[in-house]
């Protein structure tokens, strides 16, 4: 798992009240794939993959927000990635338990951004 040092000291100040799930969502997602790599882009925490898969809306408090740049490219059958935007799409978690329930979804979704950038 790559973690990147400038994210965990991003997070230790920001001080948000979701730090738990927002880090529990960030290792899932860099536990998918090893050629995951993350860091501190638009000031916020970003995850990237032959360029950039998704970032945290840090201005969310009460639930995390995952924003996918190019979401509306990737395949989804889950229904995990909303919004009706021209390219960006949105994953929300409510709590820790959202989490676990839709961790399959991300990580599949995370799947489908890989192999796209592979073809």
């Amino acid at each position: 798992m790559n973690t990147n040092p400038k994210v965990d000291d991003y997070l230790k100040k920001k001080d948000h009240p979701m730090a738990k799930e927002i880090d529990r969502v960030r290792k899932i997602i860099l536990e998918t794939d090893d050629r995951i790599e993350e860091d501190i882009k638009w000031s916020s925490p970003t995850f990237i993959y032959k360029g950039n898969i998704a970032s945290f809306f840090m201005n969310a408090k009460k639930f995390v927000s995952l924003m996918f740049h190019k979401g509306a490219t990737i395949s989804d059958n889950s229904g995990l990635l909303q919004g009706d935007g021209k390219e960006a799409r949105v994953a929300r978690f409510e709590n820790a338990q959202d989490i676990e329930r839709k961790k399959e979804s991300l990580q599949e979704v995370i799947r489908e951004w890989i192999k796209m950038q592979d073809a």
